[in-house]
């Protein structure tokens, strides 16, 4: 029987593992046979989330030129390099005619420029050629087999070949190995959401629960009628297009660069609020020239070496924060001062002296900074920056909209003004900061949520649209520690926050505009469920445990399994995305490259054949729905 190995799921992250598969094989598998079955009821290379069948008006919150599925020279790994197009270049490559894409979409990928931000259904069409180019790349003995179904159970002892069982197939998948690459899941909703959800059936209401936006049904948001929204990230974002442009409202920009919308009469008033109570930060809208800030310097691998090794462990508060709040003041300051030393007090090597002598997260770091830096806004303050209307309170709601929109004008205009560079040099350090939080395995919600605030907002085109929404009154904004709650007596949702005490915004719709949480406990992916029950650890916050070196699912026992592994963002080794910025050293390239090595070396080992070149051959599948490769 040919050694075979079966891969859940099909997206981006799936592809990452053909492609090192391929890159690693001739050294440590020669060409011996292997069998790879790829199994998602979702087309291979974008899976679900990235898939072409979604609407043209959704994009990516990343520039073409920043986005790549390929390995470079900064990518810490014991593989090789396998250089590639980032989106932007195989953009270009589609102009020139060197590559093909299909020619309903030729146009929009003949028209996109490096510093332009994409639709999805480009970044589909980018991601499935990469995964035909990583397949393409295979030795000649290793045949994939998609399977367009799902996987629901994976049996089989420790020692032994794994069972893979599959929605709708009599007889499961045989495999040596197996690998999760889930990607983002359905969640079981948790009480409150469930308590809503009957609130709404009683009252005749509507209630959408979290969701990937483009899956969700919007039908039921009526014309006219307010709707709550709960989370004010990318899927507000998604939910505020599908419901105005993707309703037929249009933009037009007058006379002094204002951008008016004109409804279409089709749109609900959306009311939206969050813990915050602000959208996500712009994308910025500049390169940086110049010297980057040396990263990292003070979070790097010694650091969280000393961190990993503390017997009674550490607390993420107490023992990381402070270093995560140094390395981006550290990042903040060079720039600063290396760009800008007008605005600066006192030489560099003396600042850079007396910044490292400081201890993390003491007072002595912000006296330094007030000392050396006179302008309060030349800063950086990371607990203003995440509460930016902590203590603010409004005295009516037309109040907030004005002082809110002035708020997002002038990230806007932060965002897109080189004059403000450090911002662009704590993105700069944030990736350093979370490629090195890798090896601590998950840090929770709360640090996630801070990241995507910071370096995972909007295009700048989207806020500016979102204004002229608001200027239209299509969108309302609620303010911070928005609460909604069930009003049994009035049958309708209502919400409240603390930026305008005593306000109440009631209505028939609530909206919970995030994505379910990737907890193991709650999943509603059956195949997770079952091999938590099973034995499979999970950690407090509920995500799946994996070696960090090389994605094995660990027991409760904190033993690995030798043929299962785990990637991706229902693991406590989530990592950012599946793709990534050229040339950062990308913690998922990183993982990516350690478990292929990992389950090659495995069944090199277990190989009762030599590794000689043979004929191609390709056992049949009978629900392979592509021909094998």
């Amino acid at each position: 029987m040919r050694p075979s190995v079966v891969i859940v799921g099909a997206g981006p992250r799936a592809t990452g593992i053909i492609e090192r598969i391929a890159a690693n094989a001739p050294e440590l598998y020669g060409d011996a046979p292997l069998d790879l079955h790829l199994v998602d009821p979702y087309p291979p290379g974008g899976g679900r989330i990235w898939r072409r069948d979604q609407s043209p008006l959704l994009w990516m919150n990343s520039l073409a030129e920043d986005v790549t599925m390929f390995t470079d020279e900064s990518v810490e790994m014991a593989g090789p390099v396998r250089p590639g197009p980032s989106l932007a270049e195989w953009a270009a490559a589609v102009r020139t005619g060197e590559i093909r894409t299909p020619s309903a979409l030729a146009a929009a990928v003949a028209g996109l420029g490096p510093r332009e931000f994409p639709g999805r259904r480009i970044q589909s069409a980018y991601l499935g050629w990469v995964y035909e180019r990583a397949v393409a790349a295979l030795p000649p003995r290793i045949a994939v087999h998609e399977h367009r179904r799902r996987a629901v159970r994976v049996v089989g002892p420790r020692d032994g070949r794994q069972q893979v069982w599959l929605e709708g197939r009599p007889t499961p998948l045989t495999a040596d190995l197996v690998v999760l690459t889930l990607g983002h899941l359905d969640a079981q909703a948790p009480p409150e959401q469930r308590e809503l959800a009957r609130f709404a059936t009683r009252n005749g209401l509507t209630y959408l629960p979290p969701d990937f936006t483009a899956d969700s049904d919007l039908s039921a948001l009526r014309p006219g009628e307010p709707v709550l929204v709960r989370g004010f990230g990318l899927a507000f974002i998604d939910l505020m297009v599908l419901l105005t442009e993707g309703r037929g409202g249009t933009y037009r920009t007058e006379a002094d660069g204002r951008l008016t919308y004109h409804p279409s009469g089709r749109e609900p008033v959306l009311h939206v609020g969050s813990r915050r109570g602000v959208p996500y930060h712009s994308k910025i809208g500049y390169e940086l020239d110049g010297a980057r800030p040396p990263l990292p310097r003070f979070l790097g691998p010694a650091q969280i070496d000393a961190l990993l090794a503390r017997p009674d462990g550490f607390d993420f508060r107490r023992d990381v924060w402070p270093l995560i709040d140094k390395e981006l003041g550290f990042a903040h300051y060079h720039r600063l001062f290396s760009a800008h030393p007008e605005r600066t007090r006192i030489p560099w090597p003396e600042f850079d002296e007396r910044y490292a002598a400081a201890e993390p997260g003491s007072p002595a770091l912000g006296a330094l900074a007030a000392a050396a830096v006179p302008d309060p806004a030349d800063r950086l303050d990371l607990d203003a920056l995440d509460h930016p209307l902590a203590g603010l309170r409004y005295r009516d709601t037309d109040a907030l909209q004005d002082a809110l929109r002035g708020h997002i004008e002038d990230d806007l205009t932060r965002r897109h003004d080189p004059a403000h560079s450090p911002d662009l040099a704590v993105f700069l350090g944030l990736l350093s900061v979370y490629g090195q939080l890798v090896r601590l395995g998950d840090r929770g919600p709360w640090w996630h949520g801070f990241f995507s605030f910071l370096a995972s907002g909007p295009p700048g085109p989207r806020l500016h649209r979102l204004l002229a929404l608001s200027r239209a009154g299509v969108v309302r904004f609620l303010g911070a520690d928005t609460t909604v709650t069930a009003d049994e007596w009035a049958g309708r949702f209502t919400a409240r926050s603390a930026s305008v005490p005593g306000a109440v915004t009631t209505a028939r719709a609530l909206v919970e505009a995030r994505l379910p949480e990737p907890t193991v406990t709650e999943s509603r992916d059956s195949l997770l469920r079952a091999l938590h029950a099973d034995g499979a650890a999970a950690t407090p916050a509920g995500l799946l445990s994996v070696h960090p070196a090389d994605g094995r699912i660990l027991d409760r026992a904190g033993r690995p399994h030798p043929r299962r592994f785990a990637l991706g963002p229902h693991t406590d080794a989530r990592s950012g995305g599946a793709f990534t910025r050229p040339r950062t050293n990308a913690p998922a390239f990183r993982q990516n490259d350690a478990s292929a090595r990992a389950l090659l070396a495995f069944l090199a080992q277990r190989a009762p054949w030599p590794h000689a070149v043979a004929a191609r051959t390709a056992p049949t599948s009978e629900d392979s729905h592509a021909a094998d490769h």
